[in-house]
């Protein structure tokens, strides 16, 4: 399934995710690949150190948002166990976008949906609390994943509960909350939920990129950088 494709065929503009909208103008593309030199400088263990680095870089740019990571390579997922498979391998392809900006920005649903599940997944390094809404487009079901929100996100909540196309759905977590990592929205679009429930995974194995490039497209239709 093609996103991009989907939304035009019925004719639908996502509600902006953040306000102010995210554009060419105010937002930065953050390089967390393998190939990024710079990163050889930052102790992914220590979170203050990569809030330091990601933020800096989006003052430094005058920017008010970093954003990046589809089907990017990352070496920062060696920090958490909760990506490793073996000794020879782990989970290093991230599945959705990143857009990072300060802790409490309120986040809002791009599209008319009901609540599919929600969760606070508590391990280090993973989502912390996470929403998964529920989209049907014609006939075409799919679903929005968002991960590492603010643990208030939560209140309220509860399995298909109707959320409309620009409501205030969350709210972005702090490190204390959101598995330890500097303040973000993971956005993640998903095809089949596999039976999971305010989970999924948001990173899969460079052996698993096929299989997951169709599970989980890629969500750049929902942000404007025209």
């Amino acid at each position: 399934m093609e996103i991009t494709k989907l939304l035009l065929k019925h004719n639908e503009q996502p509600a902006p995710i953040f306000k102010p909208e995210l554009n060419r103008d105010n937002t930065l593309f953050l390089d967390f690949s393998t190939n990024n030199a710079e990163l050889k400088e930052v102790d992914f263990a220590d979170v203050k150190a990569l809030n330091k680095f990601i933020f800096s870089k989006i003052r430094n740019a005058d920017k008010t948002y970093g954003y990046g990571g589809y089907m990017e390579d990352r070496e920062v997922y060696r920090r958490s166990s909760v990506f490793y498979i073996s000794a020879r391998e782990s989970r290093s392809i991230h599945l959705g976008i990143d857009v990072w900006t300060q802790a409490e920005k309120p986040l809002h649903c791009p599209l008319d949906g009901k609540v599919h599940s929600f969760k606070n997944n508590i391990r280090h390094g993973d989502y912390g609390p996470t929403i998964v809404i529920e989209h049907m487009l014609g006939n075409q079901k799919f679903y929005t994943l968002y991960g590492h929100l603010s643990k208030e996100s939560l209140y309220g909540l509860y399995a298909g509960k109707a959320i409309s196309k620009g409501d205030l759905l969350a709210y972005v977590g702090d490190s204390s909350v959101n598995g330890d990592w500097p303040p973000h929205l993971h956005f993640q679009v998903i095809t089949d939920m596999k039976d999971k429930n305010g989970d999924y995974p948001g990173v899969c194995s460079r052996a698993e990129i096929e299989q997951y490039r169709e599970l989980c497209p890629d969500p750049i239709a929902f942000f404007s950088f025209d």
